[in-house]
């Protein structure tokens, strides 16, 4: 662990860093979009779906066409909207449930969750998917025990903390915990190398975590910080 101490608090990305980023891009993304036209015919109407169809922008929200060329064109250039998200949570809701969808970690996060737990540390989640799908996907994983909800104690996205590359984000964090007020008692373990730079900014601990099918690192992401490639080195 870094010189700084054992952290009381480990907060994780998911892309990248708990399970492979192609299971968003190559399994996620394809089933909202293949689970969209039947949704959308069978449920433009109910008060159940009608949440989802309104938070869109008026003129996309017109008709079951102007929607779905909207989700498309949103997807297609992965643009991070609030309102695109929250309809894919629900699009990926039954897919988890009927047990096409589930989260593949990897090998080395759940008995890790163990560990951290049973080490008396909490375990939250900030990723720029919505918050309801991140209870989805760690409802519904590969593990088991499958629901690692229990071992979770919050969950933050870019609604209710902000962008992820900004360390405000961060500071926004740490004031939902005033009970963990000491900034260098937090990991954050993330992919992303300017998150990393974002959380130290703030104050955290942070390490790079390289999987498998991530981004390359460059010589200077290695140099300025700590890369981990498992949990294990935790």
């Amino acid at each position: 662990m870094a010189s700084s101490g054992q952290p009381k608090v480990v907060l994780l990305d998911i892309e990248g860093t708990v399970c492979p980023i192609s299971f968003v891009k190559d399994v996620l993304f394809p089933y909202a979009l293949s689970a969209l036209p039947a949704t959308l015919e069978a449920q433009w109407d109910e008060p159940e779906f009608s949440q989802y169809r309104d938070a869109f922008p008026a003129e996309h929200a017109s008709s079951q066409e102007a929607l779905t060329a909207h989700v498309k064109d949103l997807m297609s250039r992965d643009v991070k909207i609030a309102y695109l998200k929250s309809l894919q949570g629900y699009l990926w809701e039954s897919g988890y449930k009927s047990g096409e969808l589930k989260a593949p970690l990897f090998d080395d996060v759940a008995p890790k969750f163990v560990q951290w737990k049973k080490a008396g540390k909490e375990i939250m989640i900030y990723s720029s998917g919505s918050v309801a799908a991140q209870k989805l996907l760690f409802k519904h994983t590969n593990s088991q025990p499958a629901d690692l909800i229990p071992e979770i104690s919050d969950f933050f996205d870019t609604v209710n903390a902000g962008p992820k590359q900004e360390a405000s984000s961060y500071q926004t964090i740490l004031a939902a915990h005033p009970e963990f007020p000491e900034a260098n008692s937090w990991l954050f373990l993330s992919d992303n190398a300017k998150e990393v730079e974002a959380a130290k900014q703030a104050g955290m601990q942070s390490f790079v975590v390289e999987r498998p099918g991530n981004a390359e690192l460059s010589a200077e992401d290695r140099e300025k910080h700590r890369v981990i490639k498992t949990f294990a080195e935790i």
